[in-house]
């Protein structure tokens, strides 16, 4: 567990205020409200792990601050800076700086890359991302136009951005001009307050990813192919901001709201991290992209530093104590911080390759080396099985559209014979009852060839002469039927007809002399030239290809219940490799125990080997310290033996 690490900095004042009311003072790392005759005002002092004042340049920041990070970043632990403050006290300054004093992102890049190239055991490769929160939408600031990107999480990579392009990157010359593509397609603009007022949040990472040197060559297999991956986060946050000091309006005023809802949610996320274990409750990460993304470096797994910037005039009193209180929480808060480790398969099976030539040594010869090939038998087996399946999968899956776009094919036949088939009734239908219905016209409309119109006499008509419009017949729907009327032409007749106009009858007279004219011939202009022989053959060519289709989707089913089959038949073929392998590596096991056991009782021969030797030693040193005695013993004896037949001698004579 490591606890945040915090600094405030103070940037220089903008104006000089002759008598200010309330100043801020600086003692150590510790930091309070006075009034001008240096009354502290209570309820208003903090502390903190640094505080710069406005002397202190961007690389003495970073040297204090933020090198330990990128070291640790180097070692493969997470790491996180990020800027916070109200609008115009510096941020950008401290994490972007200027040509001068180059501020901690670009420092931190040449640092990364000055430390691979003093890092000799380990081979490095890097990537970076630069990414804004605008108005709650994640926008790419490396490719233009790649905006509206979405945040996932993985098991395997974590929290991301989804489609954020990714550069690898060989130096930091390349890096700096990937920050200057970023910065020109960041959101800038112009407040009160701020002539170049950053009106979103960035935040640039890179992904550095290292793994050992001939690690196998050197004899440590416990790091043989371990991938250290690990993610620093350098963030410039966009700046709280008033209305009533911005004078922002329209979208400035709509940035500012987003801006400062999102640096609640991020004050939301401190306070409940500062909270104890049992009141803490619901963190809520999820309520703001810059929280969902910086989820591990609050309270997660990495390294943290943040940086409050402050200004220091008395206007700005209130912001400045509302950061520090923000800065006084976060101090906190603490993080659980870890060497990101990716071990390979590559690595797994060099670990139980050496575990594997132990054995082989310690047995010396048995038939461990048979059980070892046929465990690699069996692993190449399962990998040749697992590859057959991958293919099989594709192809079947390959199938399975060329199915459905058949299916989807002869669902358009059927349609299109459907529609073919209902248009030719219905035009047959309507042609015959449109001919029965002109025929029945003509017959009830028939006049007598005799009783023609002519020029008007003002001749008195008779009763049974009926009136009749010379369009009626044109109108089949509208117009009444001559039966429904009588021969009695009264007013609600001529009313019908006329549609309300009176028609004086002594107008009409009849002229005999004028010889009717043959009506026309009628036929309708929308009535289709049908032809039932070429209908026949497109309804016969649509069924003949519905037929064709469906043998070949009959065939393509035929094919994938086989393809499914064989992939069954795979599985199985795999999960008895996997059962054999697995009775394999318990076999091995037990080897290796009874080779353990067989060690142990070896070493224990040896042991009594030595003091039998040892005890030897002992004998055949007392042995030979014994006989020695005794020979000298006999030497005495016989030096006696001599002395005595000497001293015998004499006594005879």
């Amino acid at each position: 567990m490591e606890k945040i690490s915090v600094a405030v900095r103070f940037r220089p004042p903008a104006a000089v205020d002759p008598s200010p009311d309330r100043i801020w003072k600086v003692d150590d790392n510790r930091i309070s409200l006075h009034r001008p005759l240096g009354t502290p005002i209570s309820g208003v002092n903090f502390a903190f792990d640094y505080v710069f004042d406005p002397s202190y340049s961007n690389a003495m920041v970073y040297d204090l601050l933020i090198k330990s990070i990128i070291q640790a970043a180097i070692d493969g632990f997470n790491g996180t800076a990020f800027a916070y403050g109200q609008t115009s006290s510096g941020k950008t300054f401290t994490m972007n700086g200027s040509e001068e004093d180059p501020g901690i992102i670009p420092l931190g890049v040449k640092d990364v890359f000055r430390r691979i190239e003093m890092t000799t055991d380990r081979e490095f490769l890097i990537r970076v991302s630069y990414m804004e929160i605008y108005n709650e939408e994640i926008n790419d600031l490396l490719s233009f136009g790649n905006q509206k990107l979405p945040v996932h999480e993985s098991l395997e990579r974590g929290i991301y951005v989804a489609g954020l392009r990714e550069e690898i990157v060989n130096c930091s010359e390349q890096v700096i001009e990937l920050l200057k593509l970023g910065e020109a397609n960041r959101h800038f603009g112009e407040t009160n307050m701020n002539a170049r007022s950053s009106r979103s949040h960035t935040i640039f990472r890179m992904v550095i990813e290292s793994s050992a040197r001939d690690s196998m060559k050197s004899g440590d297999v416990s790091n043989a192919d371990a991938i250290r991956v690990s993610v620093l986060n350098l963030v410039d946050l966009a700046g709280s901001e008033r209305v009533a000091k911005t004078g922002a309006g329209g979208a400035r005023l709509r940035e500012g709201k987003h801006i400062n809802k999102s640096l609640m949610i991020l004050g939301n996320v401190i306070n409940k991290l500062s909270e104890s274990g049992k009141q803490r409750g619901h963190i809520p990460y999820r309520d703001s992209k810059l929280t969902r993304i910086l989820q591990p470096a609050l309270g997660g797994n990495s390294k943290t530093s943040i940086i409050c910037t402050v200004a220091p005039e008395e206007v700005h009193v209130e912001e400045s104590r509302g950061t520090l209180q923000f800065a006084s929480r976060a101090k906190r808060i603490t993080n659980c911080a870890q060497v990101n480790e990716i071990l390979t398969d590559a690595a797994l099976l060099k670990r139980q390759k050496q575990e594997i030539e132990e054995l082989r040594e310690k047995l010396q010869g048995s038939h461990s080396e048979v059980l070892e090939q046929v465990i690699l038998k069996q692993r190449n087996d399962m990998h040749k099985s697992e590859l057959e399946r991958e293919r099989l999968a594709m192809e079947l899956e390959k199938e399975r559209t060329k199915r459905a776009a058949l299916e989807l094919c002869i669902k358009d036949q059927q349609k299109k014979l459907e529609d073919l088939g209902s248009l030719s009734t219905s035009d047959y239908a309507s042609v015959s009852t449109q001919k029965k219905g002109f025929a029945t016209m003509f017959d009830d409309t028939s006049v007598s060839k005799g009783e023609v119109l002519r020029t008007p006499n003002f001749k008195p008509v008779g009763d049974d002469f009926v009136a009749k419009r010379s369009s009626s017949f044109m109108e089949l729907d509208s117009s009444p039927s001559l039966e429904a009327f009588g021969n009695t032409d009264d007013e609600d007749l001529w009313m019908q007809l006329n549609k309300g106009c009176i028609t004086d009858l002594d107008m009409l007279q009849v002229t005999p002399d004028m010889k009717c004219r043959p009506l026309p011939s009628f036929r309708m202009p929308h009535e289709p030239a049908l032809d039932e022989d070429a209908t026949t053959k497109i309804c016969h060519a649509l069924a003949t290809e519905c037929d064709f289709n469906k043998q070949q989707l009959e065939a393509l089913r035929e094919k994938c219940t086989i393809m499914e089959s064989e992939c069954t038949l795979l599985k199985d073929k795999k999960s008895s490799l996997l059962e054999a392998l697995s009775l394999s590596k318990q076999e091995n096991k037990l080897i290796k125990a009874e080779n353990e056991e067989l060690v142990s009782k070896l070493n224990e021969e040896k042991q009594k080997f030595k003091e039998l030797k040892e005890d030897i030693q002992r004998f055949g040193m007392t042995f030979v310290e014994k006989t020695e005695l005794q020979v000298a013993l006999l030497t005495k004896l016989k030096a006696m033996s001599e002395k005595i037949k000497t001293l015998k001698v004499p006594c005879d004579v």
